[in-house]
């Protein structure tokens, strides 16, 4: 099992307020904290600048605040000094989504526990390649990476954690591999799946719709991109 890096400070890539795009909670205000770090290697991936930690790509937490463009830049912030500049931006939100990279890297029990007493609500995006650490109220999206560059396992404990299974989708193969990929962990008796066409490409979006419509199961879009919001 891929064990979770425990450590006092996390890499911050980005923190900002915006919308949440996908699944579940698409539509709701949310403050995203993005994670330095992944090992996985999704050859589609948007966050690329993400994938390693540079030490000589390390800022200031104030530097990483006013980013206005994507960039490998990271900040090492205590889950006290985050919950302090989410409070002191007075941004609205009540949900902070954590997002990499990979955050299940790291031991996120500490930060979940700290945000949830404070009175939000916890969302983790994880490929399920790393077990998941986090408060028992956090709303957990595995987000299956297969067969990725990288060669990370999905973990049988991420898979059991999820809340939300949300798989990205170009072709028939995709919804296969899913299909295994449930055949072999047991889920909790609730779990939403969603699909997700890779890249809006049109015959993934029909694909997903009709795969979505013949089995009862929720399509999401990533709507920020269809919107031009981060």
């Amino acid at each position: 099992m891929s064990t979770p890096i425990v450590s006092a400070a996390l890499p911050v890539n980005e923190l900002f307020e915006t919308i949440q795009g996908e699944g579940v909670f698409t539509g709701a205000p949310a403050i995203f904290l993005r994670l330095q770090g992944c090992p996985v290697g999704c050859p589609w991936c948007d966050t690329q600048h993400t994938w390693h930690k540079n030490d000589s790509e390390q800022l200031n937490a104030s530097d990483v605040l006013v980013k206005t463009s994507a960039s490998a830049g990271w900040a090492s912030m205590t889950p006290a000094q985050i919950l302090t500049t989410i409070q002191k931006n007075g941004w609205k939100a009540k949900h902070v989504v954590i997002t990499g990279g990979e955050p299940c890297m790291y031991d996120l029990l500490e930060l979940t526990s700290l945000l949830q007493r404070a009175g939000y609500q916890t969302q983790i995006e994880t490929s399920g390649t790393f077990a998941v650490y986090v408060h028992a109220d956090t709303w957990v999206t595995v987000s299956p990476k297969i067969d990725m560059p990288g060669g990370s396992e999905i973990l049988a404990q991420a898979m059991q954690r999820a809340n939300e299974i949300k798989h990205p989708i170009a072709m028939q193969k995709h919804i296969d591999e899913l299909d295994q990929l449930l055949a072999e962990h047991k889920l909790q008796a609730n779990v939403v799946i969603a699909l997700q066409p890779i890249s809006q490409k049109p015959r993934a979006t029909e694909l997903a719709i009709e795969t979505c419509r013949a089995r009862n199961w929720r399509l999401s879009v990533q709507l920020h991109k269809y919107l031009s919001i981060d």
